[in-house]
């Protein structure tokens, strides 16, 4: 992480983006005191899209049907 003061960035400004899109986190000071922080944006995500996977995911019919009683009690020791 490197400071550099406002003059110096506006005179370099897109290198110092370069720099920020590729990872690199810079902070931008005045008179030597940290006011602001470069960094690259997260990709945005794509809209979800509803019913996308509709016909691919099946549910069986029993899936809520209770679990037999020795399947629900823990083992005592590891297997």
């Amino acid at each position: 992480m490197e400071q550099i003061n406002l003059h110096a960035a506006k005179t370099h400004l897109s290198k110092l983006v370069d720099r920020a899109a590729a990872g690199e986190e810079i902070i931008l000071a005045r008179a030597g005191r940290p006011v602001a922080r470069l960094v690259a944006l997260r990709p945005q995500r794509a809209a979800r899209e509803p019913g996308l996977l509709r016909g691919q995911i099946v549910i069986a019919d029993d899936f809520d049907v209770p679990l037999d009683s020795d399947f629900s009690e823990s083992p005592t020791e590891p297997r």
